[in-house]
């Protein structure tokens, strides 16, 4: 299917409405999301059809606990962006916990400045489609883009690039920004298109190891590192537990669910494998996937039945209600189990990723896939071109990634920062204890992020991919639909299968 640019947009945006009126399913959505270049990373398609990560069990605390803005930068606020008082600025974003936050207390911008800010919260498809919208006419109707980390290329021609901005604009510059800051992975993946910012870091969930401290010492079972560890922690305490309704750990294994790939491409990574290998070609069939895919079959022997049709909100639940003991899964997870509705608070405790038996070179993948211990998603804050606030805009955009605010976003839920600063921040340390919005697990989250980060492949048929294909095909080999349990045999036939649609693509 060809597409000239204009076109392409409007399909993007009729599609994505037509999926908001359920007039569409998702496979087709997302099938023409990848007819018309359009990706999403690994968390944000979980973020299609009104998705919620609240949903998940976390609160949002009260941010009141948190200091303001440090003299100058209030100074600033005040003096540059009262020159724009009276002036409206737009910002359209799904419901992330930064973007929950910043509307909670934005009338600490509006106030010193004048300006007032709308930001409208719709699930992530209608992001697209009136980001679509604006750039397509250059509309300018929204100052601020949301952007998943797979869209930043789409919209190059359409963002300003914030390190130009700063420079070109001194009298606009918020003192002590500090660019440097900003956790360089998240940077390079999330950020950076030929060399040059699209956007500031704004989102980062990513995947840690999480364990129930009173069953490992009950059991005398060390803390795991590595695959076998991991396997043999889960059999020992599913034997010993399972009697009261306690698993070794919990799957978001779901058939036919995007949950379901984020384990399997794990899993795949940490024994030596990848997605695509350097030829383009599926690898998940190799020895390494096969590998991978066996350890993930044995897991199931050691948890709730209910894994199989369990997404993250599903695994959630396991480990908040204390039926599962050990768990690899998204960092944005950890804050509810210290939750006032857990059933098991104080109980976990957070930990570095597996790790991986062997580790694939990025060089020897396709289209961009970077093994690693640590599953990632991510999102950018970017300022439009086509902006008529531009400045006011920028003024906002400024303090909303600031280092205070950043790390107000972390105090009011726990979650992860995209700044090293916030991470380090006494207000942050001194929540790192059991309670609603803790911070306990943070430490692990930036040593993953630095060391560890792991992302999938972007290209535009991925999004099929994770969402039908794989997960498809796993589910049947696990529920023993098809594949009479061989794994090699089902990996081979999701090669067939993949490879054939790649190909007609003109993808190798």
């Amino acid at each position: 299917m060809s597409l000239k640019e204009h076109d392409k947009r409007t399909f993007i945006i009729d599609s994505a409405n037509a999926y908001t009126a359920r007039q569409i399913s998702k496979r087709e959505f997302l099938r023409r999301m990848g007819l018309a270049g359009i990706g999403f990373s690994s968390f944000g398609l979980a973020m299609l059809g009104g998705y919620r990560r609240g949903r998940r069990g976390f609160e949002i605390a009260s941010p009141a606990d948190a200091e303001g803005l440090p003299d100058n930068q209030a100074k600033w606020l005040q003096e540059v962006g009262s020159r724009y008082r009276g002036t409206k600025i737009r910002f359209t974003s799904e419901a992330t916990p930064p973007t929950v936050v910043l509307n909670q207390i934005k009338k600490e911008f509006t106030d010193p400045t004048g300006i007032e800010v709308e930001i409208e919260i719709v699930p992530l498809e209608q992001v697209l489609s009136k980001a679509t919208q604006d750039v397509q006419g250059r509309l300018g109707a929204y100052d601020l883009y949301y952007l998943d980390q797979s869209w930043i290329a789409a919209f190059a021609q359409d963002c300003i690039d914030p390190i130009q901005l700063y420079k070109d604009k001194p009298e606009l510059a918020m003192p002590d920004f500090d660019f440097d800051d900003f956790c360089r992975p998240l940077v390079e993946g999330a950020a950076l298109v030929d060399g040059k910012w699209m956007g500031i870091p704004f989102d980062i969930p990513i995947f840690i190891l999480m364990y129930r401290k009173d069953l490992l010492d009950k059991h005398g079972i060390k803390v795991p590192t590595t695959y076998p560890e991991f396997t043999n922690a889960v059999k020992a305490i599913t034997q010993a537990e399972s009697a009261d309704g306690v698993f070794g750990t919990g799957l978001q294994a779901k058939f036919g669910h995007y949950s379901l790939e984020c384990d399997w491409s794990q899993a795949v990574w940490g024994h030596g494998g990848s997605v695509f290998g350097q030829n383009k070609r599926f690898s998940g069939n190799d020895e390494q996937g096969i590998a991978g895919l066996n350890w993930y079959q044995e897991l199931l022997n050691y948890a709730p039945p209910n894994s199989t049709a369990a997404t993250w909100d599903g695994q959630f639940e396991m480990m908040r209600s204390g039926k599962v003991a050990l768990v690899q899964s998204w960092s944005e997870l950890f804050p509810g189990l210290d939750a006032n509705n857990s059933k098991v608070p104080g109980l976990w405790e957070p930990a570095k990723p597996l790790t991986p038996t062997a580790l694939r070179s990025p060089a020897d993948c396709g289209f961009n896939e970077k093994p690693n211990a640590g599953h990632q998603g991510g999102s950018l804050l970017a300022l439009s071109k086509y902006s008529k606030n531009r400045e006011a805009a920028w003024v906002f955009m400024q303090w909303g990634t600031c280092k205070a605010t950043m790390t107000r976003c972390t105090l009011a839920g726990g979650f992860a920062p995209t700044r090293n600063s916030c991470f380090m921040d006494p207000a942050v340390k001194a929540k790192a204890k059991v309670m609603t919005g803790t911070t306990r697990h943070l430490d692990i989250v930036q040593w993953t992020i630095n060391n560890a980060i792991a992302t999938e492949s972007h290209f535009p048929l991925w999004i099929g991919y994770a969402n039908n294909e794989l997960p498809t095909a796993i589910g049947k080999l696990l529920t023993g639909q098809d594949y009479g349990g061989d794994a090699k045999k089902c990996m081979d036939e999701v090669a067939k299968i993949i490879d054939a649609k790649s190909k007609e693509a003109g993808l190798f």
